[in-house]
C-alpha cells in the first residue's frame, strides 16, 4: 500500500483540492483508494467531494479509539474510492496525543489488505502530529503556490520535518539528541546553523546516530506540486525551493508538476462536484491526471532518487508550464464560446489576478526591506 501524505505548511494553496482530485484520478485508474481528511482542526474535504458534513469521522474514533474503525470509513459514489471524514467540530481533535496518533497510524496500516493507495490530506502548519503523519512516507507531497508566503511556509514545513526526523531517530540522552536540544535553545539567531553544518557536527559527536539518520534520510524525497500559477515564470519559484532544500536542509525534492488557476474550479465546487468529474478536459483536470500518472509510474518506497531524476522532473515541469500556458488562451476562448464562462467571469478573473500581483509586490518589497535591515545590522546567513 502506498501512503501519500499531502501537506502545504500554509492554508489556501489548494492542498485539499489536489488531494481529492488525485484520489479520484487514482480510483479511475483502477486503484483501490482511501482518502483521509487529516485537517482535523478545519475538516472540509467532504465539501470538495460534494458531500454534506458527515455524522462520524476521525474525531469520532479519537473519542473512543477502541471502537471499530471501519464505521468511520464511508463509501463514495466513485468506484474504488473510500473516504474517511475528519470531524472538525470536535474540540481538541487537531492536537493529537501520542497515544491517539499511534492508534490512528495502526488503523491506517491495517487498511493495506484492501487498499492500494492511502492519501492523507494533512492540516496546515507544523504541529508535531502533522509532521509524524507526513513522515509515514518518504515521498509525501508538498502543495504550494508562487506567493512568497506560500513558498516560505513550504520550506519551513520541510525544515521542521527534517528536525522531526532527527528527534525521532536520535535516542534521548545521546550526544546527537543533546546537541539538537542545545541548537533548539539557542534562540538568539546569531549562531544560526543549517542542517548540513549540524550533520557535520553530529557525525563527530555521535557517529552511530548520524549513520542511523543517513540510512533513513536517503529514502526521504518529498515531492512538489506548484499550484495556482498564472504564467510560466511562476513555475520558476520551484527552483528556489529546490535550491533552498539542497543548500540548507540537505534534502532533494522531486517536481511532480504545475497546475494553472482554473476559473471552473469555483463553478465545480458550487455544483458539489470535484472538477475532475465536473469537467475532465479542463486545464486543471488534465494537470491532475498528468501528476497522477507520474506517481503511478514511479517507484514505490525505497527508491533512491538520483540527481539526474531530480533535474529531469524540474525540466519536465517547466516544459509543461509552457505548453499549458499556450493551451490556456484556447481554453479560455472555449469557455467563453460555450457559455461556461461569461465575460463578467473573465473580467473578475483578471481583477483577482491584478489584486494577487499587487499583493505579491507588497510581499516582495517587505522582504527586501527586512533583508536590507538585517544586512545593515550586521546579520550574516
Amino acid at each position: 500500500m502506498r501512503i501519500i501524505p499531502v501537506a502545504s505548511g500554509k492554508g489556501g494553496v489548494g492542498k485539499s483540492l489536489a488531494a481529492a482530485n488525485l484520489a479520484i484520478a487514482f480510483a479511475q485508474a483502477g486503484q483501490r483508494v482511501v482518502l483521509a481528511d487529516m485537517d482535523l482542526g478545519a475538516s472540509n474535504l467532504h465539501l470538495v467531494l460534494g458531500y454534506q458534513a458527515p455524522k462520524t469521522g476521525i474525531g469520532t474514533f479519537l473519542n473512543d479509539s477502541r471502537s471499530d474503525f471501519s464505521r468511520v470509513i464511508m463509501e463514495t459514489d466513485i468506484r474504488g474510492l473510500r473516504f474517511i471524514p475528519g470531524d472538525g467540530e470536535i474540540p481538541g481533535s487537531a492536537n493529537l496525543r501520542a497515544s491517539q496518533r499511534n492508534a490512528l497510524v495502526k488503523r491506517f496500516l491495517a487498511l493495506e489488505a484492501d487498499t492500494d493507495i492511502l492519501i492523507l490530506d494533512l492540516g496546515a502548519g507544523t504541529h508535531q502530529a502533522i509532521l509524524d503523519f507526513f513522515l509515514l512516507s518518504g515521498q509525501g507531497i508538498i502543495v504550494t503556490a508562487p506567493a512568497v508566503t506560500a513558498t516560505l511556509n513550504a520550506y519551513i514545513f520541510l525544515k521542521n520535518t527534517v528536525f522531526r526526523m532527527m528527534y525521532t531517530l536520535f535516542p534521548k540522552g545521546s550526544a546527537a539528541y543533546t546537541y539538537l536540544e542545545q541548537v533548539r535553545k539557542d534562540s538568539s539567531g546569531k549562531n544560526r546553523l543549517y542542517i548540513p553544518q549540524m550533520l557535520k557536527a553530529i557525525a563527530k559527536l555521535d557517529s552511530k546516530s548520524y549513520k542511523k539518520f543517513r540510512e533513513s534520510a536517503v529514502h526521504f524525497h518529498p515531492r512538489l506540486i506548484m499550484n495556482m500559477i498564472d504564467d510560466p515564470k511562476d513555475a520558476d519559484v520551484a527552483l528556489k525551493i529546490r535550491r533552498s532544500c539542497e543548500e540548507y536542509l540537505d534534502i532533494k525534492i522531486e517536481h511532480l508538476g504545475v497546475i494553472y488557476r482554473d476559473v471552473l474550479q469555483d463553478t465545480a465546487l458550487a455544483s458539489r462536484l470535484p472538477i475532475i468529474l465536473y469537467k475532465p478536459q479542463s486545464l486543471l483536470s488534465q494537470a491532475i491526471y498528468r501528476i497522477a500518472d507520474k506517481i503511478l509510474q514511479s517507484e514505490e518506497e525505497g527508491f533512491n532518487l538520483g540527481e539526474r531524476d531530480i533535474d529531469d522532473s524540474f525540466q519536465e515541469a517547466a516544459l509543461e508550464a509552457e505548453i499549458d500556458f499556450e493551451n490556456k488562451a484556447e481554453y479560455v476562448e472555449e469557455l467563453l464560446h460555450t457559455g461556461a464562462m461569461t465575460q463578467g467571469d473573465l473580467l473578475e478573473t483578471i481583477k483577482s489576478q491584478q489584486i494577487e500581483i499587487t499583493k505579491l509586490r507588497k510581499e516582495n518589497n517587505f522582504l527586501k526591506l527586512t533583508v536590507s535591515k538585517a544586512i545593515s545590522q550586521g546579520f550574516k546567513p
